[in-house]
């Protein structure tokens, strides 16, 4: 196993416990699961900021981890923080059943939509998730390895600056909500049958409500094609998860922010 150093206030709360590394998720963090936290390690950044903001202003309104510490040394921050009941709904019994996953799935993103986000102090407008992705392009950030394979070269987009360009030419109306912001199964927990709460909410404020919408579809399309495991699952149509939302589908922004993902 990995040594990891903590400071010394964390080291004095987790004091030598055994803990298991997650490798499940996509990011760039390092999550230490304990018996009774999570610890996640990651280089200090504005969504590791946002992520504590939110757990504070979240409290009574949706089912997200608890701050115990959160520290930043060494240009590194450290974030512990309660478990969420349940198991990731990635899991192989939830993708055994698509009809009952595509129901949690939208009970979560419906107990999103719910929230009054008037006094929501995060606000990931396309404005400000533009100016981000600028910034990301300017500097060489983006790993266009990690896209989807039809995003860039011959039939896709010649490199993420003009990806970028497109999407301020194509820049939709928005239906603002309170949004995960990377509403992918990993982050998305189950328990006893139902939706049990949200991890990783670095990403989550004021948003277009098909900014998760676009994510989960990927997602779902990602876990039940096999592409991350290996294994397939039958019998998901993506109608299902329409119908489970009682919404028609908007293709376009769907597209759209996929590919303003690709940038992230």
């Amino acid at each position: 196993m990995t040594d990891f150093y903590f400071p010394k206030d964390i080291e004095n709360i987790i004091g030598g416990k055994p803990y298991s590394v997650d490798e499940t998720g996509m990011s760039d963090s390092s999550v230490l699961i304990f018996d009774d936290s999570v610890l996640k390690i990651r280089e200090d950044s504005e969504f590791i900021r946002n992520e504590h903001i939110m757990m504070k202003w979240l409290e009574n309104k949706v089912s997200v981890p608890e701050c115990v510490c959160n520290i930043t040394e060494n240009g590194k921050n450290y974030l512990l923080m309660s478990k969420i009941s349940g198991k990731m709904s990635c899991e192989d019994e939830f993708l055994n059943e698509p009809g009952f996953l595509v129901s949690v799935l939208a009970d979560a993103l419906k107990s999103l939509w719910s929230i009054d986000i008037s006094g929501c102090p995060v606000k990931n407008d396309l404005s400000t998730v533009l100016s981000a992705a600028l910034y990301r392009v300017e500097h060489g950030l983006v790993d266009v390895d990690d896209a989807e394979p039809e995003t860039f070269g011959k039939n896709g987009f010649k490199d993420p600056a003009e990806l970028l360009k497109w999407l301020y030419d194509n820049r939709p109306a928005e239906d603002f909500v309170l949004s995960h912001g990377d509403f992918c199964l990993p982050n998305i927990f189950i328990n006893e049958g139902r939706f049990s709460g949200f991890v990783d909410i670095g990403r989550m404020g004021i948003a277009d409500r098909y900014q998760d919408i676009a994510l989960c579809c990927r997602s779902l399309h990602h876990n039940f094609s096999g592409i991350y495991s290996g294994k397939s699952y039958p019998g998901y149509d993506e109608k299902m998860f329409f119908d489970a939302l009682g919404i028609e589908p908007d293709y376009d922004k769907i597209r759209y922010y996929i590919l303003l993902d690709e940038l992230f």
